[in-house]
């Protein structure tokens, strides 16, 4: 559950849900969106947790791949944006040398959370 907490933080921060209605030009169906992805990540966790059979057959599981690609396609794209501030930070900050400094500082932080994360199961 603190998974699915963290996918709906990211999805909050990076504004996936306003840009969509944005692009698609449905603004004012915004509720409707933020309250599917609320229900479909409550419903998902519960089938996941309590082990649901979902009996939806071969098409309801190229439905559902279908889905799942369209949302991740999503999310890229708004994360590919967040990444284009950087260039902007750098000329506004005017950060002349060191730049190197805050990416490898991201990496190790990134990589370091990565092993507390995955690495205390070793350990324990």
């Amino acid at each position: 559950m603190a998974t699915a907490a963290g996918v709906f933080a990211l999805i909050t921060v990076i504004g996936m849900i306003p840009r969509m209605a944005g692009v698609t030009r449905t603004g004012h169906r915004v509720r409707i969106y933020e309250t599917a992805i609320a229900l479909g990540g409550g419903i998902g966790n519960l089938v996941d947790l309590c082990n649901f059979p979902l009996p939806f057959g071969i098409m309801g599981l190229s439905l559902f791949g279908i889905c799942c690609g369209i949302f991740v396609g999503c999310l890229v794209m708004s994360l590919a944006e967040i990444v284009d501030v950087f260039p902007i930070m750098i000329r506004r900050c005017r950060i002349k040398v060191g730049f190197w400094t805050i990416i490898v500082a991201m990496a190790l932080g990134k990589m370091i959370g990565s092993f507390l994360l995955y690495g205390k199961h070793l350990f324990s």
